[in-house]
């Protein structure tokens, strides 16, 4: 066997391994995890997660998916606890400590102080009887599992497992939440994340920079409006302010014969498409380039056919929505 195909099989043995574990966890759960959930949602204040080593690691992921899902959490690191950070567990808080062993020593002063002022402590461990467990007020079990390592001594199914876990609890969490991806996008203003979820009223242009004119409009006026506005369009409006067309470049070639000669009413391709300002831009990205167009006006539903905003699809991609 080549070293190529070595590694090759060491990698699938350690997926399979792993992927056993978070079959043997899914199993496991049960009503500790719901007590979990629902330890979570009464809390006044945020999830506390802490863990040392590798645990530790991975409670900052923990830490992260929860705050940016909708349930405020913090990673408290239990060595700095010991020495002023247990000032940040509050008594409206809830604790998520994690530990593999259950008997971690650094994770002594957070779990004693979680009893003293009796603020709910949720464990998860891998040892029944241990004395994380056996202190915390919800205990979450980690089936035995073998460790993908081959030794049994280097934390990787076990985790995986843990995170995994928290995985499953903050998308709990966040489905009785009712949480949106207007709410996920708060959360995630930069990044791809965010611009993927922008929506049309973000980026669209508004008020005095939209190009407006009226179907009786002469032509030689709304070139004078297309040259302003600089969107290379304008819309044509009927009397009580609906957008009935719309005239682009095309239009003006296929008029080009006595174009000065028309109004925009007579020039203007009717029914165009638009797109509503709470669209996600990704959306109208899409209309764009499927109809070759750089340019959508955009229609309230609710506002009787007027036109609110206009949105380039130079501004989008300037955003990151591709």
């Amino acid at each position: 066997m080549t070293d190529a195909e070595t590694f090759l099989a060491t990698a699938r043995r350690v997926i399979e391994i792993e992927a056993r574990g978070l079959t043997a966890l899914s199993a496991a759960l049960g009503d500790s995890f719901s007590a979990a959930v629902d330890l979570i949602l009464k809390a006044r204040g945020r999830v506390i997660v802490s863990g040392m080593g590798k645990s530790g690691h991975v409670g900052r992921k923990i830490a992260a998916t929860l705050a940016s899902t909708g349930t405020p959490a913090q990673y408290v690191h239990p060595a700095e606890a010991s020495h002023g950070d247990l000032g940040m567990v509050t008594e409206g808080d809830v604790a998520l400590v994690l530990s593999n062993s259950g008997e971690t020593p650094e994770l002594s002063d957070i779990i004693a102080h979680t009893r003293r002022f009796s603020i709910p402590l949720i464990g998860v461990a891998s040892r029944a009887g241990s004395t994380l467990l056996v202190q915390a007020d919800v205990a979450i079990l980690l089936p035995a599992t073998e460790e993908a390592c081959g030794t049994g001594i280097v934390p990787t199914t076990s985790t995986t497992m843990t995170l995994a876990l928290g995985d499953a609890l903050a998308v709990a969490l966040m489905e009785h939440r009712r949480f949106t991806p207007e709410h996920f996008r708060t959360f995630h203003p930069g990044g791809k994340l965010g611009a993927r979820l922008l929506k049309v009223a973000d980026l669209m242009h508004g008020g005095d920079a939209l190009p407006l004119v009226t179907e009786t409009t002469p032509m030689s006026d709304a070139l004078l409006v297309m040259s302003q506005k600089g969107f290379g369009v304008v819309g044509v409006t009927d009397a009580t302010g609906r957008l009935t067309g719309i005239v682009t470049d095309g239009d003006l070639r296929r008029h080009m014969a006595g174009l000065l000669e028309h109004v925009a009413g007579e020039v203007m391709t009717r029914a165009p498409r638009t797109i509503d300002p709470g669209s996600v831009a990704e959306k109208a990205v899409a209309i764009m380039r499927d109809r070759k167009i750089t340019c959508l006006f955009v229609v309230d539903p609710q506002g009787a056919g007027r036109a609110t905003g206009i949105l380039n699809i130079h501004d989008c991609l300037r955003a990151g929505v591709a």
